[in-house]
């Protein structure tokens, strides 16, 4: 089977099993097994005590181990399974646990009911769960301004990257990627004890989305039915401090002609971040709900392009 057909056939097993939640309580997930590993390297070689090169080498030695080792996995996992239906099944479903479209929709309806409801508390809690800032000082409105940052940088960090490295190189570019995006968001910190450590590894999982996070946001202007998604992406993605996290998030603000990004404060410590669509208005809690849809319409474009590339790639392969 090509690489963008077992692309597509994992998706489709993660958007109606997901992984379930008897098989993580016998085996957890292999993106727990990769964390673990990356925290005993973290351990072990990030020393405050040594210098900032030193650090910064053992942390480009840790990332390409964990890659190495993953994708090396993930190689002989493609290589020894038989060529059978089973074979093919077990490979899918081994991709289909590095997807998570599903989980992420069930993150942000886990934000969105409470709000809907009036239950400002439980939503906050819901919004712990998927952002690293003090959701207790947050609003309604930024509340939903979370919530929907959080869904567009990762319908692109979660669900359209994996698949485009796994379209492209299989199984092995999925877990690869998978990988380097697991290290990012242990160790890419911007901070006194990861600054230096986790460079390398932050530095390759902005190369590894830049061109994921592109095509999200152009999926995500796409479902907007406009014109207005494009033209916020264009001029506004580069405003926002991450390279790659604003072509979706201006494509969202502008679909939804909310503004999205601005000042937020993280561990007491408040940044004052640019706005994306600054002249669109302040995000509601109708506004996670008309995200979510957005998000199933792009999700629904990208599956379509999938399925196209896997077809032209069968036909091309039989004349």
């Amino acid at each position: 089977m090509n690489a963008p057909a077992l692309m597509l056939l994992a998706w489709g097993l993660e958007v109606v099993i997901g992984w379930p939640d008897w098989l993580y309580k016998r085996i957890r997930h292999p993106v727990v097994w990769v964390g673990a590993l990356i925290s005993a390297f973290e351990k072990t070689l990030n020393r405050q005590t040594w210098p900032h090169q030193l650090r910064y080498l053992a942390g480009v030695i840790t990332t390409l181990i964990i890659v190495a080792t993953t994708t090396g996995v993930a190689i002989g996992i493609s290589t020894f399974l038989p060529n059978t239906l089973a074979g093919l099944m077990i490979e899918a479903l081994v991709a289909s646990s590095l997807i998570a479209s599903r989980s992420l929709y069930a993150h942000i309806a886990a934000v969105a009911r409470p709000m809907a409801a009036g239950d400002v508390d439980s939503a906050r809690k819901a919004v712990s769960m998927i952002v690293g800032r003090d959701p207790d000082l947050l609003d309604e409105s930024g509340l939903a301004r979370a919530s929907l940052e959080s869904l567009a940088e990762n319908a692109s960090d979660g669900v359209i990257a994996p698949i485009f490295w796994g379209a492209i190189l299989g199984l092995p570019g999925l877990a690869a990627y998978k990988a380097v995006n697991t290290l990012d968001s242990m160790i890419g910190h911007r901070n006194e004890r990861c600054g230096a450590f986790g460079g390398f590894a932050a530095r390759l999982d902005d190369i590894a989305n830049l061109i994921p996070a592109r095509i999200t946001g152009g999926l995500i202007a796409a479902a907007g039915f406009g014109v207005r998604g494009f033209r916020i992406m264009i001029t506004d993605a580069r405003r926002h401090r991450s390279p790659n996290a604003g072509w979706p998030e201006a494509a969202m603000a502008g679909a939804l002609n909310v503004r999205l990004s601005g000042p937020r404060t993280y561990g007491g410590e408040k940044n004052n971040e640019p706005w994306l669509n600054e002249v669109g208005r302040d995000p509601t809690p109708s506004d996670i709900n008309a995200g979510l849809g957005l998000y199933m319409r792009a999700m629904g474009l990208a599956a379509m392009l999938l399925a196209l590339i896997a077809s032209a790639l069968v036909w091309g392969n039989a004349s």
